[in-house]
């Protein structure tokens, strides 16, 4: 048996589509999983719409998240002269024909098919004719000769046997009239000087693997095993397209979407394996088969992805998190200055418990990120001039203060589990951890008066015993007087 070899056959005419980038997933990881080899062919013979950026873009996106291929890419518009000579040596061996149809009569069978709510199928009438009574000012396309008695039989690694009565299959164009091969003759022929072992792609493309499997055997050449996925839908159901939100890979990086997450997530679309949700790359290699691959459409569900992300966000190395967070802000916000890495990465544990995607941790990071805080104009104009001077004494106070005891603030800090969220803002922190943070500054500051109103409101029982202890020693606190109001536990005191 010859050495596994897959394909992704992207046409760059645009962003790469996230079905595609499943399908990709799907090849690479059957390819390694059985020591064979991944390729990628660009089929850009749609010269239109057919763009360098778009095949670039590709490259980058499913390097992005984790699919590299071997070898150089396979372009498929220096192939062309190999489509036509293939094309030509099917209609020597009489496997095609020359059709002088005009466009008038196409169109007048394609109306009569819709009349009778019929699909269309070309109706072969140069199938059998002479073409010494073919008219001279009509330029012909080349036909493939199709099969019409019987029913042919595939033999899909998914989908199980198909089978499909053969006069539905039509005599498909594989040269039109301008001598340029269409889609069905170039992948086949792609695909075997590729040396293509297995095909796997969207069911989608069922149809078109009858068609090509006949130029196989017309060629002669070994047939290749095929294995068609189910569509993705969108959560409604219905078939997702480049129309809908979030549909192309860049729409998930941009909104912070982690690489990890989302490859683990495409892998779980519609492929199972045991009971097992969230693998690494070794393991998806290791554990990925056709056999897990389900027959019905998968649906695409932003809020399991959104769930998936989150997971990874609150799981991976904080190392890797920021590296992460680092090449996102650099794409898609502003980079990061260096000397904001220390305490980014301090924070991180406190940030990453907050989000679902890395645009969740830079927005809730901006005040570390930020090289200066811009206060909104309107937000100022809340701020009356008595709130100013309290703001201004206060700053003042803080700054002047000398007998701050470090120490015992940070050996109370770990006891009462404040360590990771002390270089944060008051104002992202619970109710009970605010309560902890204040006594705690109360607590080590030289007040000359020190009020305190319902010191264990908010508090566990823990917290409460801890600061029990503390308000005893007050003794050889340098606060003159201490009040506090419904001090229950330590009424002796």
């Amino acid at each position: 048996m010859s050495k596994v070899a897959t394909r992704f056959a992207p046409s760059p005419t645009g962003a790469l589509h996230i079905g595609g980038v499943r399908t990709a997933l799907f090849n690479w990881l059957y390819s390694k999983n059985q020591k064979g080899t991944f390729h990628l062919r660009i089929e850009d013979t749609d010269k239109e719409r057919s763009k360098d950026e778009h095949k670039i873009q590709i490259i980058k996106s499913l390097k992005w998240i984790g699919i590299e291929h071997d070898g150089e890419e396979y372009i498929q518009s220096t192939k062309i002269d190999d489509h036509i000579n293939v094309a030509n040596e099917l209609l020597k061996k009489g496997y095609a024909y020359k059709c002088y149809c005009s466009t008038e009569e196409i169109e007048e069978q394609k109306k009569r098919a819709r009349q009778k709510k019929m699909p269309y199928i070309y109706n072969r009438k140069w199938r059998d004719i002479d073409e010494k009574d073919a008219p001279k000012d009509i330029k012909p396309v080349i036909r493939f000769k199709s099969k019409i008695e019987g029913s042919s039989i595939l033999k899909d690694l998914v989908q199980g046997d198909v089978e499909i009565e053969n006069n539905t299959i039509e005599d498909f164009i594989i040269l039109r009239n301008d001598g340029t091969p269409t889609y069905n003759l170039s992948a086949t022929v792609d695909d075997h000087q590729m040396g293509m072992t297995h095909i796997i792609r969207g069911d989608d493309h069922k149809i078109n693997t009858f068609k090509q499997i006949q130029i196989y055997l017309a060629m002669n050449w070994e047939v290749t095993q095929f294995a068609h996925i189910p569509l993705i839908h969108t959560i409604e159901g219905k078939k997702l397209s480049k129309r809908d939100n979030a549909s192309t890979l860049d729409d998930y990086s941009k909104i912070g979407i982690m690489p990890d997450a989302l490859r683990n997530y495409l892998l779980r679309l519609g492929w199972s394996y045991k009971d097992k949700e969230i693998f690494t790359v070794d393991e998806s290699i290791e554990c990925f088969n056709l056999e897990g691959i389900g027959k019905s459409p998968s649906k695409l569900d932003m809020s399991r992805i959104l769930s998936m992300n989150e997971h990874y966000i609150k799981t991976i190395d904080e190392k890797d998190l920021y590296s992460n967070l680092v090449n996102y802000c650099e794409i898609y916000k502003k980079k990061i200055n260096p000397e904001k890495e220390a305490k980014i990465k301090s924070s991180l544990s406190f940030l990453k418990n907050k989000a679902k995607t890395l645009e969740d941790i830079f927005n809730n990071a901006k005040y570390i990120i930020a090289d200066e805080v811009k206060f909104d104009e309107n937000d100022l104009k809340l701020i009356d001039d008595k709130a100013k001077k309290i703001i201004s004494e206060f700053k003042n106070k803080l700054s002047s203060l000398k007998d701050f005891s470090k120490e015992n603030y940070e050996k109370y800090l770990v006891l009462l589990e404040l360590k990771e969220f002390e270089n944060l803002p008051l104002k992202y922190l619970s109710k009970g951890n605010l309560q902890r943070n204040k006594l705690l500054i109360a607590l080590n500051l030289s007040w000359k008066y020190l009020l305190i109103d319902e010191p264990f409101t908010n508090l566990d029982d823990s917290a409460q015993n801890i600061f029990r202890d503390l308000f005893l020693n007050l003794k050889s606190n340098p606060v003159s007087n201490a009040y506090f109001t419904r001090f229950t536990k330590c009424c002796a005191w």
